[in-house]
């Protein structure tokens, strides 16, 4: 039979276990050593009148109980939260500490725009850079309020139990050579005239590559990738020294000695994508912050 009551400071330690995997890494994440981590689980499995947790070879896993469990930690924790949110607004909202995680590129692109909106405010945000394919994000938010992702914009937004994803904008995809390529004098080019190139691209996983591997779908000829870097500026400098070509977010063009050519016959976008924990946003800060973000997108995107 379940105890009456459940410690939200053991809630936290399992939620944490759920985002890092391993008792070592919650420990790590949470000031703590591991042992106290394990008897904390220990504690809460016997408030909780269930097994949390059960062996998975030489590691350790949630049951299916303890995966229910966290999903309603999610919704407690959150209701806390909220509850302190509620608080402050009565003394002087929004206010307090708001963590972003970002890809380096969304970052130049909206940071400028929504810090400066935030200035006169109570909101401290604190920004960090973190570039992984959307399946990668929900580990992140046992770091970050928000994490802004990008992905094709062909595939479905990231969803699951313990996300709430709104999308924020979509960006065009555009090909990108030097001044002095053949294609160059032209405004828009078909996948099938580039199947012969030398492509500068990023790593498996991300929109841009999604978009070149639809170029060779449509053509039927691998691309011949030269470098995999994850740095529009440096691809943009190689494309300009004539090292190759490269389809680059519409956005992130800054170099004045690259040629940008529209991509036709090929679905070529990505989508930006703000994820958080689902009711995240009933947290004034976290509201707010989502808000600048959604205007500084609408800026972009009607210029």
């Amino acid at each position: 039979m379940a105890g009456p009551s459940m410690s939200l400071d053991r809630l936290r330690v399992l939620r944490a276990f759920a985002d890092r995997g391993t008792i070592a890494a919650t420990a790590a994440a949470l000031s703590m050593t591991p042992s106290a981590v394990s008897q904390q689980l220990k504690v809460l499995a016997k408030e909780a009148g269930v097994p949390l947790l059960e062996p998975d070879g030489r590691r350790i896993r949630l049951t299916d109980a303890g995966q229910a469990l966290v999903v309603r930690a999610d919704e407690v924790l959150a209701a806390m939260d909220r509850a302190a949110a509620e608080m402050a607004h009565y003394r002087e909202s929004p206010r307090g500490r708001v963590r972003v995680a970002l890809f380096p590129s969304g970052a130049a692109l909206l940071l400028p725009l929504v810090l400066p909106a935030l200035a006169d405010s109570e909101i401290d945000v604190v920004a960090r850079d973190e570039d992984v394919p959307p399946s990668a994000v929900p580990p992140l938010l046992a770091d970050y309020d928000i994490v802004l992702t990008h992905r094709d914009e062909r595939s479905g937004p990231l969803a699951g139990p313990r996300v709430s994803t709104r999308f924020l904008m979509r960006e065009p995809i555009d090909v990108v050579v030097p001044p002095g390529h053949r294609l160059a004098r032209q405004r828009a080019v078909a996948p099938a005239e580039l199947a012969e190139e030398s492509w500068l691209s990023v790593r498996g996983g991300f929109p841009v590559d999604d978009v070149l591997e639809s170029i060779a779908t449509v053509t039927g000829v691998q691309p011949r990738i030269a470098q995999r870097l994850n740095d529009f500026r440096a691809i943009e400098a190689l494309v300009a020294a004539g090292y190759g070509v490269a389809l680059m977010p519409r956005f992130a063009v800054t170099h004045p000695e690259v040629v940008v050519l529209r991509l036709s016959g090929v679905r070529a976008a990505r989508s930006y994508d703000l994820v958080t924990r689902p009711h995240a946003e009933r947290r004034p800060a976290v509201a707010t912050v989502l808000a600048a973000f959604a205007e500084a997108a609408r800026r972009i995107t009607a210029e």
